[in-house]
């Protein structure tokens, strides 16, 4: 063998060590303009996981805004009239009425410039989308809350504190004093 035959094993052993296979990187697959595709996860995609929350609900959006070289957190409250789309390209309108003028906004649910998304009310509604609340003001453009019997059970317990302990610790007490002094009268009788 020559040295050039020896050389060139070497480094295609050297380069064989070198170029490992890289991870294979995650899969997204989105929704864009009716059509699915399925690219490669990157950076730039981050999914999002906020406390679940329907139509009709109220929320509170924490919304991150830049002006110049300054971020803020501004809060944005309404009722959740739409939401719309699937994967990446999924959002949602929240509508307020701010000085008896509506208004709406559209939220992309995986934004990065939503901080924080609070669930302050949840709403009883038989629609997917509320439109029609935007020709409605007052009280016709209430939503109906929708109760949750442990979440009711729950509140009831937190605003009454200790009271409703004391009041059923009497009534044990109270119960139970009859209870052992017939008996004993029974007993005196014999």
């Amino acid at each position: 063998m020559s040295t050039e035959e020896t050389n060139n094993e070497n480094q295609t052993e050297e380069g064989a060590e070198e170029t490992q296979p890289a991870a294979p990187a995650e899969m997204v697959e989105i929704t864009l303009n009716g059509g699915k595709a399925t690219i490669a996860k990157g950076d730039h995609i981050q999914f999002k996981e906020w406390p679940s929350f329907n139509v009709g609900d109220t929320v509170k959006v924490h919304y991150r805004i830049t002006e110049g070289d300054k971020e803020r957190v501004q809060v944005y409250e309404g009722a959740v009239i739409s939401i719309r789309g699937e994967g990446l390209s999924r959002t949602f309108i929240v509508r307020r009425v701010s000085h008896d003028v509506g208004v709406e906004r559209i939220f992309p649910y995986h934004s990065p410039s939503i901080a924080k998304i609070e669930v302050s009310r949840r709403g009883k509604v038989r629609r997917a989308k509320l439109f029609y609340l935007r020709q409605r003001s007052g009280k016709s453009a209430r939503i109906k809350e929708a109760f949750d019997a442990s979440a009711v059970a729950a509140a009831k317990a937190k605003k009454s504190g200790g009271k409703k302990k004391k009041a059923t610790k009497k009534k044990e007490a109270a119960s139970a004093a009859p209870a052992a002094s017939a008996p004993a009268a029974s007993e005196t009788a014999e």
